[in-house]
């Protein structure tokens, strides 16, 4: 090993660093990008014009999984009385509350779609609830079901915005989804300005497609495989030379020396 760190060798390990650091440092640099591409073609259906609740799914349909995030319009009458406190929801660093309040889609009695009007710090931050006729435009999102229980079904506050804690507090059906009210839409601005709360997160971005960015992702694993030749590289160099020397062989033009028989 001390031949391999006499001065002499210290450019050719100099050099395989600097291989392997810039093929490191490359591949990341692709698999960010890769990163960026799906997070931001994500964001893109989230931008997209809304359509109403109807073309989406039905108050017994699945949640469709490529609809996360999709902006939908929803006219309906307010169900005040189901309004919950969503616990655990961070904004801005800060830890706090949803507040939600169910829109039935159609008449009073009709199935209602849960909707998060916003973000509070205390439940007893959050104005009243709506009531009457109502409008939202706002993101479609899946139920949640982590399997956090609802200790206390008592009170308003809820661990997460479950259909089966949901129904506890509405007399109606809900449907298998909830909308997050976009805060900049047009058409919420007279419930912003009444409700006062602050914009509520997406829990849930929509899928990019498999395709996106893949070209990043391959010049991400092309880098890597190089940083790995390059030390494969060094390492066969410097086995070489710690390897111990072994006996020369006689050459052809040398006689190899053999006893000489005695005479009877």
């Amino acid at each position: 090993m001390k031949t391999a760190l006499a001065p002499r060798y210290w450019g050719a390990h100099l050099l395989a660093l600097v291989l392997v650091a810039a093929a490191s440092g490359l591949g990341w640099w692709q698999y960010a990008a890769y990163q960026a591409q799906q997070e931001a073609e994500a964001r893109d259906l989230t931008r997209a014009e809304p359509v109403a609740l109807a073309e989406v799914m039905g108050p017994d349909d699945p949640f469709p999984a490529p609809s996360v995030g999709q902006p939908v319009a929803v006219e309906g009458t307010w169900v005040p009385g189901g309004t919950v406190y969503v616990e655990g929801r961070e904004h801005d660093g800060a830890d706090g509350y949803w507040v939600l309040t169910p829109l039935a889609v159609g008449g009073p009695d009709a199935p209602a779609l849960p909707v998060v009007r916003g973000w509070v710090a205390s439940p007893s931050d959050a104005t009243a609830p709506p009531e009457g006729a109502g409008s939202v435009q706002g993101w479609l999102q899946p139920a949640e079901g982590t399997g956090v229980a609802d200790v206390d079904r008592s009170d308003d506050v809820v661990p997460q915005v479950r259909t089966a804690d949901l129904i506890q507090h509405v007399e109606q059906d809900l449907y298998g989804a909830y909308a997050v009210v976009d805060h900049d839409a047009a058409a919420n601005a007279a419930l912003v300005d009444a409700d006062a709360l602050e914009p509520a997160d997406l829990a849930a971005l929509p899928r990019a497609a498999g395709s996106t960015g893949l070209r990043n992702l391959l010049y991400a694993l092309e880098w890597v495989l190089f940083g790995a030749f390059a030390g494969f590289v060094w390492w066969r160099y410097v086995r070489d030379l710690t390897r111990a020397p072994t006996e020369a062989a006689p050459s052809a033009d040398e006689p190899e020396d053999r006893p000489v028989a005695s005479s009877p």
